[in-house]
């Protein structure tokens, strides 16, 4: 199932999720289910009043029955139209829910038992910590960590991506999904879920909505939308006896409609779709959030903490130069380098070979053709190389050669050592080559900074947001990283604790902190962030420390979730302002034809010089359900965003849909009455 953006999205308005949405619109309707808005529950009460008042006054022969038909009607299709709204921001996410269950089936395990014996079962009877054996061709039956083998696995259920992923024993490669296909090769899988507890099962929950709470922000402003009905309640519900007073006693259905337009429908009757539609999005990026307070949080991140490697930098370090001892030819210097890059497959290893060629027309020679014993790169001697024709070859890192070459009876001349600085400075990694307890020289090794990244960190810092490297680099690379990428901080020789720290720092400082990470070393960062991304390529405890995963494991998507949290906010901000402008031009609608006929000074307040009393109410409670409907692929698409200060923001939000609010209702409405006026309904 493909969620990115660029295959297979569904349209907005697609056929099968509205035909869906129009049923779940009436299935709403129940008391229970209302009751969560309070808003659109007092128009649903209203609407069921004045639908009993409408029969029995038509067996009484009393009222108007043209007339209070049409309001009742338009009463409950302004509720209809709201749950509909909320139906359709659902109705995504239950299409990808159905997808994915399609993906989820009843599988075979081959649980591995004690010595050895494989067991087949149904999945359905997999535990935490059963191993199983899994071969090219057959399903991954549960979640789990590969605790033996590498396999290529095609995710392509999960994340929409047709390319297969390398999954391997250790490291920060090793979860792997039920539901998912083994391609190739044989792994042993420890189970890390129970059934209906799987990474899938929580993907349906959420796309669905079914975990959906609401969060701080739509909790409050849900109050604040429920004290505004309740003044304009009692305000209408007080008005009556004035208006019996001043003998202009109003109808019922008058009042209910008075109380419909005034208190803020538009807003409440889209205020779930918003949130739901904001998730959605996510989904659309390939992110799962585990909560719409993560999204929410999103928009208000004030720090966003970023690895360097795979993030910033394209990843893969590249040989760039050969800077020789004195005494040494750069030729020498990288016949050396290649002879010791031969064994290494590692990107930055075969740079080395490949830039020897080049530069100096050393071709690459056969290891079969070499009698030579090659010194693999280990975490404990941090250098690699190769003994030939009585010839010991060693690159490494800086301290490693200098130790080595010392035992040796020997030392970094200082102008290597001045090489060394300069590439770090630079921005680059400098690798030490040494023979025979004499240093060669310096391989300039360069971090590439990916194209865009510092627009997109102007972006952010126009945003508010300020951007911090972190990096296991030493201080003088890690700064003249970030200075080329134009992050505002960087955290060099970062290990998890230093992580930890600048977190809880940036927090205690009042700020919202984002990060991202993949690995079990990650897992308490991500925990104590206010916005966790894991990747899902990761392992199982940073998935599970997070409150959002990247089924696309891109790093640089932080950048995007930010910018979709803070579309959210501003999407809800701006209906919320347009929902309370517009009750300007229905106070103009409504007031004067239930009072002018009483006292005709009111006559003034008619500035849209609608035709009649009843023309003017019917027209406003029209416009009241209709601009719902007009704001539904709004709500769901989610205000255009654009970086930019929160300044500005405001201001452009109360230009565009504070002002916009005032005018659209009085054009809305006045065109209304003509329409209405012409074909005779008021």
């Amino acid at each position: 199932m493909a969620m990115t953006p660029n295959k297979n999205r569904r349209s907005l308005f697609d056929p099968q999720i509205m035909k869906r949405a129009a049923v779940d619109a009436l299935v709403k309707l129940k008391p229970a289910t209302m009751m969560r808005n309070p808003v659109m529950f007092i128009v649903e009460v209203g609407s069921v009043l004045t639908t009993v008042l409408l029969f029995t006054d038509k067996l009484r022969h009393q009222g108007h029955f043209s007339f209070d038909l049409q309001i009742t009607l338009w009463l409950w299709f302004t509720v209809l139209f709201a749950n509909f709204a909320e139906a359709m921001a659902e109705g995504r996410g239950k299409a990808q829910a159905d997808a994915l269950r399609r993906a989820k089936s009843e599988t075979t395990a081959y649980i591995v038992r004690s010595g050895g014996a494989v067991e087949e079962v149904p999945s359905s009877q997999l535990r935490v910590d059963d191993v199983v054996r899994v071969v090219a061709g057959q399903m991954i039956p549960g979640d789990g960590e590969v605790i033996e083998g590498v396999a290529s696995v095609d995710e392509s259920a999960i994340t929409g991506e047709s390319a297969p992923v390398i999954r391997e024993a250790g490291g920060d490669r090793s979860a792997v999904t039920g539901g998912t296909r083994v391609l190739s090769d044989v792994i042993t899988v420890r189970i890390t879920s129970n059934p209906g507890e799987t990474f899938l099962d929580r993907m349906i929950a959420l796309v669905e909505g079914a975990e959906r709470q609401k969060t701080p922000n739509e909790i409050a402003l849900n109050i604040l939308l429920s004290g505004l009905t309740i003044i304009f309640l009692l305000a209408v519900v007080t008005l009556q006896p004035f208006a019996v007073y001043s003998g202009a006693k109003q109808t019922v259905f008058v009042l209910i409609s008075l109380l419909v337009c005034l208190i803020p429908t538009t807003i409440g009757g889209l205020l779930s779709a918003i949130g739901i539609a904001g998730m959605d999005r996510l989904v659309q990026h390939n992110v799962l959030a585990t909560s719409g307070r993560a999204v929410e949080a999103a928009g208000d991140v004030n720090t966003l903490l970023l690895d360097k490697t795979g993030t910033i930098t394209i990843g893969n370090r590249q040989a760039s130069g050969f800077i020789p001892a004195p005494g040494v030819t750069a030729a020498q210097l990288a016949d050396a380098a290649q002879l010791s890059s031969l064994p290494d497959e590692t990107p930055e290893g075969r740079s080395v070979v490949v830039l020897a060629k080049e530069k100096y027309g050393l071709r690459g020679r056969e290891l079969a053709q070499l009698d030579a014993q090659f010194i693999p790169f280990s975490a404990t001697t941090r250098m690699s190389g190769l003994d030939m024709d009585g010839r010991s070859i060693r690159k490494g890192a800086v301290d490693a050669l200098a130790r080595y070459l010392q035992e040796a009876g020997s030392s970094l001349p200082s102008e290597v050592r001045d090489a060394v600085e300069t590439v770090a400075r630079s921005g680059g990694t400098p690798l030490v080559v040494a023979e025979n307890g004499r240093a060669l020289g310096v391989i300039h090794l360069k971090d590439v900074v990916k194209g865009g990244m510092k627009e997109r960190f102007d972006q952010l810092r126009a945003m508010g947001i300020r951007t911090v490297m972190i990096t296991g680099d030493n201080p003088l690379t890690a700064a003249a990283i970030a200075r080329e990428a134009g992050v505002d901080d960087f955290l060099a020789e970062a290990k998890p604790k230093d992580k930890m720290d600048l977190i809880k720092r940036e927090q205690a400082e009042g700020k919202l902190v984002a990060m991202t990470g993949d690995g079990t070393n990650d897992a308490p960062a991500l925990a104590q962030a206010d916005v966790g991304v894991a990747m899902n390529s990761g392992t199982q405890a940073a998935k599970e420390a997070g409150n959002m995963v990247d089924l696309d494991s891109n790093p640089t998507k932080l950048i995007e979730i930010v910018a979709i949290g803070k579309q959210l906010l501003m999407t809800r901000g701006a209906l919320t302002t347009f929902s309370i402008s517009n009750d300007i031009a229905k106070y103009f609608a409504i007031i004067p034809a239930m009072f002018a006929g009483v006292f005709p000074v009111l006559n003034a307040l008619n500035i849209m010089h609608l035709h009649s009393s009843e023309s003017a109410i019917l027209s406003a409670v029209i416009f009241n359900a209709l601009i719902i409907v007009a704001l539904i692929p709004l709500a769901l698409r989610g205000v255009s965003y654009k970086a930019m200060s929160a300044a500005a923001l405001l201001q452009k939000n109360l230009l565009v849909y504070g002002l916009g609010g005032i005018i659209v209702p009085f054009l809305g409405i006045k065109l209304i009455d003509i329409l209405i006026t012409a074909i005779h309904l008021a």
